[in-house]
Protein backbone atom coordinates (compact mmCIF):
# COMPACT_ATOMS: atom_id res chain seq x y z
CA UNK A 1 0.00 0.00 0.00
CA UNK A 2 1.45 3.38 -1.26
CA UNK A 3 0.72 5.65 1.95
CA UNK A 4 1.52 9.12 -0.27
CA UNK A 5 -1.06 7.70 -2.79
CA UNK A 6 -4.08 8.67 -0.34
CA UNK A 7 -2.46 11.96 0.86
CA UNK A 8 -5.28 14.63 -0.34
CA UNK A 9 -7.71 12.11 -2.02
CA UNK A 10 -11.01 12.66 -1.63
CA UNK A 11 -12.92 9.92 -0.96
CA UNK A 12 -16.39 9.48 -0.20
CA UNK A 13 -17.59 6.63 1.84
CA UNK A 14 -20.70 5.73 2.72
CA UNK A 15 -21.54 3.58 5.70
CA UNK A 16 -18.75 5.22 7.59
CA UNK A 17 -21.04 4.89 10.84
CA UNK A 18 -21.09 1.65 10.99
CA UNK A 19 -17.60 -0.83 12.69
CA UNK A 20 -15.72 -1.58 9.24
CA UNK A 21 -16.65 2.05 7.91
CA UNK A 22 -15.46 3.94 11.25
CA UNK A 23 -11.92 1.99 11.08
CA UNK A 24 -11.78 2.54 7.14
CA UNK A 25 -12.36 6.23 7.85
CA UNK A 26 -9.98 6.58 10.82
CA UNK A 27 -6.69 4.85 8.25
CA UNK A 28 -7.57 7.28 5.33
CA UNK A 29 -7.83 10.30 7.74
CA UNK A 30 -4.43 8.88 8.93
CA UNK A 31 -3.06 8.99 5.57
CA UNK A 32 -3.62 12.21 4.67
CA UNK A 33 -7.65 11.82 2.59
CA UNK A 34 -10.19 14.09 2.43
CA UNK A 35 -13.18 11.69 3.79
CA UNK A 36 -16.64 12.75 2.97
CA UNK A 37 -18.88 10.20 4.86
CA UNK A 38 -22.75 9.12 3.94
CA UNK A 39 -24.95 6.68 5.86
CA UNK A 40 -27.55 6.71 8.46
CA UNK A 41 -26.52 7.24 12.54
CA UNK A 42 -24.96 4.52 14.35
CA UNK A 43 -27.68 1.38 15.20
CA UNK A 44 -26.17 0.98 18.17
CA UNK A 45 -25.91 3.23 21.49
CA UNK A 46 -22.26 2.06 21.87
CA UNK A 47 -20.32 2.28 18.71
CA UNK A 48 -16.88 2.87 17.50
CA UNK A 49 -17.97 5.72 15.01
CA UNK A 50 -18.67 7.47 18.44
CA UNK A 51 -16.00 6.47 21.08
CA UNK A 52 -13.50 6.86 18.46
CA UNK A 53 -14.39 10.29 17.61
CA UNK A 54 -14.41 9.79 13.55
CA UNK A 55 -16.52 12.11 13.19
CA UNK A 56 -13.47 15.14 13.76
CA UNK A 57 -11.42 14.01 11.19
CA UNK A 58 -13.32 13.73 8.35
CA UNK A 59 -14.23 16.28 5.74
CA UNK A 60 -17.91 16.31 6.12
CA UNK A 61 -20.89 13.60 7.83
CA UNK A 62 -24.04 13.47 6.17
CA UNK A 63 -26.36 11.15 7.33
CA UNK A 64 -29.13 10.15 4.97
CA UNK A 65 -30.70 7.10 3.19
CA UNK A 66 -28.26 4.83 0.71
CA UNK A 67 -31.49 4.78 -0.96
CA UNK A 68 -31.76 8.54 -1.79
CA UNK A 69 -30.39 8.80 -5.38
CA UNK A 70 -30.78 12.46 -5.26
CA UNK A 71 -29.46 13.65 -2.07
CA UNK A 72 -26.43 11.23 -2.97
CA UNK A 73 -26.04 12.39 -6.60
CA UNK A 74 -25.76 16.22 -4.79
CA UNK A 75 -23.29 15.47 -2.21
CA UNK A 76 -20.99 13.85 -5.36
CA UNK A 77 -20.78 16.76 -7.98
CA UNK A 78 -20.49 18.98 -4.57
CA UNK A 79 -17.40 16.95 -3.01
CA UNK A 80 -16.12 15.11 -6.49
CA UNK A 81 -14.76 12.08 -4.69
CA UNK A 82 -11.82 10.63 -6.73
CA UNK A 83 -12.80 7.05 -4.89
CA UNK A 84 -15.76 5.56 -3.51
CA UNK A 85 -15.75 2.63 -1.13
CA UNK A 86 -19.56 1.55 -0.57
CA UNK A 87 -20.55 -0.04 3.19
CA UNK A 88 -23.71 1.22 3.60
CA UNK A 89 -26.05 -1.75 4.24
CA UNK A 90 -28.55 -4.01 5.97
CA UNK A 91 -25.53 -6.35 7.46
CA UNK A 92 -27.84 -8.78 9.37
CA UNK A 93 -28.72 -12.55 8.64
CA UNK A 94 -31.04 -12.65 10.80
CA UNK A 95 -33.06 -9.08 10.12
CA UNK A 96 -33.17 -10.24 6.89
CA UNK A 97 -35.54 -12.81 7.86
CA UNK A 98 -37.86 -10.64 9.47
CA UNK A 99 -37.22 -7.49 7.23
CA UNK A 100 -36.83 -9.09 3.60
CA UNK A 101 -38.11 -6.45 1.92
CA UNK A 102 -36.27 -3.59 3.65
CA UNK A 103 -33.07 -6.01 3.19
CA UNK A 104 -33.23 -6.15 -0.49
CA UNK A 105 -34.38 -2.81 -0.65
CA UNK A 106 -31.24 -1.53 0.56
CA UNK A 107 -28.29 -3.39 -0.58
CA UNK A 108 -29.93 -3.59 -4.31
CA UNK A 109 -31.39 -0.18 -4.99
CA UNK A 110 -28.91 1.30 -2.48
CA UNK A 111 -26.31 -0.31 -4.64
CA UNK A 112 -28.43 0.85 -7.78
CA UNK A 113 -28.69 4.27 -6.16
CA UNK A 114 -24.78 4.79 -5.58
CA UNK A 115 -24.29 3.65 -8.96
CA UNK A 116 -26.40 5.82 -10.90
CA UNK A 117 -24.86 8.20 -9.17
CA UNK A 118 -21.68 7.44 -9.69
CA UNK A 119 -22.58 7.20 -13.23
CA UNK A 120 -22.71 11.29 -13.73
CA UNK A 121 -19.91 11.99 -11.42
CA UNK A 122 -16.89 13.89 -13.85
CA UNK A 123 -14.46 12.88 -10.88
CA UNK A 124 -15.06 9.63 -9.80
CA UNK A 125 -12.15 7.11 -10.88
CA UNK A 126 -12.32 4.31 -8.47
CA UNK A 127 -15.62 2.33 -6.70
CA UNK A 128 -15.50 -0.34 -4.15
CA UNK A 129 -18.73 -2.25 -3.73
CA UNK A 130 -18.05 -4.45 -0.27
CA UNK A 131 -20.65 -7.24 -0.36
CA UNK A 132 -19.62 -10.45 1.87
CA UNK A 133 -18.39 -14.24 1.51
CA UNK A 134 -21.97 -15.19 1.76
CA UNK A 135 -23.15 -13.87 -1.73
CA UNK A 136 -21.92 -17.65 -2.78
CA UNK A 137 -24.08 -20.26 -3.34
CA UNK A 138 -23.05 -22.08 -0.67
CA UNK A 139 -23.17 -26.05 -0.53
CA UNK A 140 -21.18 -26.42 2.77
CA UNK A 141 -18.25 -27.71 0.39
CA UNK A 142 -14.52 -28.13 1.97
CA UNK A 143 -13.19 -26.74 -0.83
CA UNK A 144 -12.66 -22.64 -0.74
CA UNK A 145 -15.04 -20.37 -2.66
CA UNK A 146 -13.11 -18.76 -4.93
CA UNK A 147 -14.56 -15.39 -7.46
CA UNK A 148 -16.00 -17.63 -10.39
CA UNK A 149 -18.31 -19.93 -8.37
CA UNK A 150 -21.41 -19.17 -9.07
CA UNK A 151 -23.72 -16.71 -6.57
CA UNK A 152 -26.81 -17.23 -4.48
CA UNK A 153 -27.61 -17.33 -1.05
CA UNK A 154 -29.92 -19.29 0.80
CA UNK A 155 -31.29 -16.50 3.05
CA UNK A 156 -32.30 -12.81 2.10
CA UNK A 157 -29.44 -11.08 3.07
CA UNK A 158 -27.04 -13.58 1.45
CA UNK A 159 -29.02 -12.87 -1.71
CA UNK A 160 -29.50 -9.83 -1.61
CA UNK A 161 -25.30 -9.12 -1.55
CA UNK A 162 -25.07 -11.61 -4.46
CA UNK A 163 -27.91 -9.18 -6.28
CA UNK A 164 -25.54 -6.51 -5.23
CA UNK A 165 -22.99 -7.69 -7.25
CA UNK A 166 -24.94 -8.45 -10.33
CA UNK A 167 -26.20 -4.91 -10.19
CA UNK A 168 -22.60 -3.60 -9.77
CA UNK A 169 -21.45 -6.25 -12.97
CA UNK A 170 -23.91 -4.79 -14.89
CA UNK A 171 -22.97 -1.50 -14.48
CA UNK A 172 -19.66 -1.62 -14.87
CA UNK A 173 -19.83 -3.22 -18.55
CA UNK A 174 -22.86 -1.41 -19.69
CA UNK A 175 -21.73 2.30 -18.15
CA UNK A 176 -17.96 2.49 -16.96
CA UNK A 177 -15.71 0.09 -18.99
CA UNK A 178 -15.21 2.58 -21.22
CA UNK A 179 -15.38 5.91 -18.68
CA UNK A 180 -11.94 4.80 -17.61
CA UNK A 181 -13.59 4.43 -13.94
CA UNK A 182 -12.90 1.16 -12.02
CA UNK A 183 -15.41 -0.56 -10.91
CA UNK A 184 -15.13 -3.60 -8.25
CA UNK A 185 -16.52 -5.97 -5.75
CA UNK A 186 -14.99 -6.85 -2.71
CA UNK A 187 -15.88 -9.98 -0.65
CA UNK A 188 -14.21 -10.89 3.25
CA UNK A 189 -14.97 -13.31 5.76
CA UNK A 190 -16.20 -13.20 9.30
CA UNK A 191 -14.70 -9.51 10.29
CA UNK A 192 -13.37 -9.46 13.65
CA UNK A 193 -11.97 -6.26 16.18
CA UNK A 194 -12.08 -3.46 18.82
CA UNK A 195 -14.72 -1.61 18.86
CA UNK A 196 -18.07 -3.99 17.48
CA UNK A 197 -21.18 -3.68 19.04
CA UNK A 198 -23.34 -5.34 16.98
CA UNK A 199 -25.99 -7.98 18.14
CA UNK A 200 -25.96 -11.42 16.68
CA UNK A 201 -22.10 -11.39 16.55
CA UNK A 202 -19.84 -13.84 18.49
CA UNK A 203 -17.65 -11.81 19.88
CA UNK A 204 -19.57 -8.18 20.66
CA UNK A 205 -22.18 -10.78 22.17
CA UNK A 206 -19.42 -12.41 24.01
CA UNK A 207 -18.07 -9.43 26.18
CA UNK A 208 -21.91 -8.23 26.30
CA UNK A 209 -22.61 -11.63 28.34
CA UNK A 210 -19.10 -10.86 30.56
CA UNK A 211 -20.52 -7.44 31.26
CA UNK A 212 -24.03 -9.05 32.56
CA UNK A 213 -22.88 -12.33 34.17
CA UNK A 214 -24.32 -14.64 32.14
CA UNK A 215 -23.33 -17.41 30.11
CA UNK A 216 -23.13 -17.00 25.95
CA UNK A 217 -25.93 -18.82 24.64
CA UNK A 218 -24.63 -19.83 20.93
CA UNK A 219 -27.08 -21.18 18.09
CA UNK A 220 -24.06 -22.75 16.42
CA UNK A 221 -21.00 -23.68 17.64
CA UNK A 222 -19.91 -26.30 14.97
CA UNK A 223 -20.24 -24.05 12.44
CA UNK A 224 -16.61 -23.15 10.44
CA UNK A 225 -16.11 -19.25 9.34
CA UNK A 226 -13.08 -17.61 7.92
CA UNK A 227 -12.17 -15.12 10.55
CA UNK A 228 -10.30 -11.80 10.73
CA UNK A 229 -9.09 -8.75 12.01
CA UNK A 230 -11.14 -6.01 10.63
CA UNK A 231 -7.79 -4.52 9.27
CA UNK A 232 -6.82 -7.39 6.76
CA UNK A 233 -9.90 -7.08 4.92
CA UNK A 234 -9.65 -2.99 5.01
CA UNK A 235 -5.96 -3.07 3.53
CA UNK A 236 -7.48 -5.39 0.60
CA UNK A 237 -9.70 -2.68 0.04
CA UNK A 238 -7.47 0.05 -0.23
CA UNK A 239 -4.73 -1.56 -1.99
CA UNK A 240 -7.44 -2.47 -4.61
CA UNK A 241 -8.66 0.74 -4.88
CA UNK A 242 -5.24 2.21 -5.45
CA UNK A 243 -4.91 -0.56 -8.42
CA UNK A 244 -8.47 0.46 -9.60
CA UNK A 245 -7.63 4.38 -9.73
CA UNK A 246 -4.26 3.61 -11.98
CA UNK A 247 -5.13 0.63 -14.13
CA UNK A 248 -9.37 0.51 -14.30
CA UNK A 249 -9.82 -1.72 -16.37
CA UNK A 250 -6.82 -4.15 -15.19
CA UNK A 251 -8.59 -4.64 -11.87
CA UNK A 252 -12.39 -4.13 -12.22
CA UNK A 253 -14.25 -6.88 -11.22
CA UNK A 254 -14.67 -9.00 -7.72
CA UNK A 255 -11.81 -9.96 -5.40
CA UNK A 256 -11.70 -12.35 -2.31
CA UNK A 257 -10.37 -11.18 1.17
CA UNK A 258 -10.27 -14.14 2.98
CA UNK A 259 -7.95 -15.25 6.36
CA UNK A 260 -4.77 -17.31 6.73
CA UNK A 261 -5.61 -20.47 6.65
CA UNK A 262 -5.50 -21.23 10.11
CA UNK A 263 -8.56 -18.83 11.05
CA UNK A 264 -10.63 -20.90 9.29
CA UNK A 265 -11.97 -22.04 12.60
CA UNK A 266 -15.28 -23.30 14.42
CA UNK A 267 -17.40 -20.82 16.55
CA UNK A 268 -16.47 -23.08 19.22
CA UNK A 269 -12.72 -22.94 18.54
CA UNK A 270 -13.30 -19.49 18.80
CA UNK A 271 -15.00 -19.64 22.24
CA UNK A 272 -12.44 -21.82 23.67
CA UNK A 273 -9.62 -19.35 22.82
CA UNK A 274 -11.95 -16.20 24.15
CA UNK A 275 -12.32 -18.16 27.29
CA UNK A 276 -8.50 -18.92 27.81
CA UNK A 277 -7.78 -15.25 27.69
CA UNK A 278 -10.63 -14.10 29.71
CA UNK A 279 -10.95 -16.45 32.66
CA UNK A 280 -14.68 -16.74 34.46
CA UNK A 281 -16.20 -16.26 30.71
CA UNK A 282 -18.81 -19.08 29.68
CA UNK A 283 -21.35 -20.25 27.14
CA UNK A 284 -24.02 -22.89 26.39
CA UNK A 285 -26.03 -24.12 23.78
CA UNK A 286 -29.43 -22.95 22.35
CA UNK A 287 -31.74 -25.53 22.34
CA UNK A 288 -34.25 -23.13 20.58
CA UNK A 289 -34.84 -24.44 16.40
CA UNK A 290 -33.26 -21.32 14.25
CA UNK A 291 -33.30 -19.88 11.02
CA UNK A 292 -30.49 -21.20 8.10
CA UNK A 293 -27.53 -19.85 8.10
CA UNK A 294 -24.51 -21.56 6.75
CA UNK A 295 -22.58 -23.68 8.50
CA UNK A 296 -19.22 -24.05 6.76
CA UNK A 297 -17.45 -21.64 4.52
CA UNK A 298 -14.28 -20.52 3.21
CA UNK A 299 -12.51 -18.18 0.90
CA UNK A 300 -9.80 -18.43 -1.62
CA UNK A 301 -8.14 -15.75 -2.00
CA UNK A 302 -4.96 -16.41 -4.54
CA UNK A 303 -6.10 -14.06 -7.34
CA UNK A 304 -5.83 -11.04 -4.19
CA UNK A 305 -2.56 -12.09 -3.67
CA UNK A 306 -1.33 -12.67 -6.70
CA UNK A 307 -2.40 -9.65 -8.42
CA UNK A 308 -2.86 -7.38 -5.61
CA UNK A 309 0.43 -8.92 -3.57
CA UNK A 310 -2.27 -9.08 -1.12
CA UNK A 311 -1.66 -11.28 2.22
CA UNK A 312 -3.07 -11.47 5.46
CA UNK A 313 -0.59 -10.28 8.45
CA UNK A 314 -2.15 -11.78 11.56
CA UNK A 315 -3.20 -15.25 12.87
CA UNK A 316 -6.38 -15.59 14.42
CA UNK A 317 -4.68 -15.75 17.55
CA UNK A 318 -3.45 -12.34 17.44
CA UNK A 319 -6.70 -11.01 16.03
CA UNK A 320 -8.34 -12.26 19.14
CA UNK A 321 -5.27 -10.40 21.34
CA UNK A 322 -5.98 -7.02 19.45
CA UNK A 323 -9.27 -7.16 20.08
CA UNK A 324 -9.08 -7.95 24.28
CA UNK A 325 -6.54 -5.23 24.51
CA UNK A 326 -8.80 -2.93 22.34
CA UNK A 327 -11.71 -3.70 24.69
CA UNK A 328 -9.41 -3.60 28.04
CA UNK A 329 -8.38 0.53 26.73
CA UNK A 330 -12.53 0.74 26.16
CA UNK A 331 -13.41 -0.15 30.35
CA UNK A 332 -10.10 1.98 31.18
CA UNK A 333 -11.64 5.11 28.99
CA UNK A 334 -8.48 5.60 27.17
CA UNK A 335 -8.47 7.43 24.44
CA UNK A 336 -10.17 5.00 21.78
CA UNK A 337 -9.50 6.87 18.76
CA UNK A 338 -5.00 6.64 19.96
CA UNK A 339 -5.58 3.17 20.45
CA UNK A 340 -7.34 2.24 17.10
CA UNK A 341 -4.67 4.39 15.08
CA UNK A 342 -2.26 2.43 17.30
CA UNK A 343 -3.35 -0.61 16.18
CA UNK A 344 -3.44 0.32 12.49
CA UNK A 345 0.38 1.36 12.53
CA UNK A 346 1.20 -2.20 14.07
CA UNK A 347 -0.58 -3.85 11.33
CA UNK A 348 1.30 -1.56 8.47
CA UNK A 349 4.26 -2.14 10.50
CA UNK A 350 3.69 -6.26 11.03
CA UNK A 351 3.47 -6.03 15.09
CA UNK A 352 1.63 -7.88 17.18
Amino acid sequence: MNRSFWNNKCVLLTGHTGFKGGWLSLWLQSMGAHIHGYALNPTTDLNFFTLADVESGMASNTIADIRDTQKLSDLILRVNPDIVFHMAAQPFVRDSYSNPVETFDINVMGTVSLLEAVRYSPSVRALVNITTDKCYENNERLEAYHEDDALGGYDPYSSSKACSELVTAAYRRSFFSQKSVGIATARAGNVIGGGDWSPDRLIPDFFRAIAQNKPLVIRYPNAIRPWQHVLESLSGYLILAEKLYIEPNKYAGAWNFGPLDGANESVLRVLDKLIKKIPGSGWEADKKTHLHEASLLKLDSKKAKIFLDWTPRWSLDEAINKIIEWQKEFELGSDLKKISLLQISEYINGDS
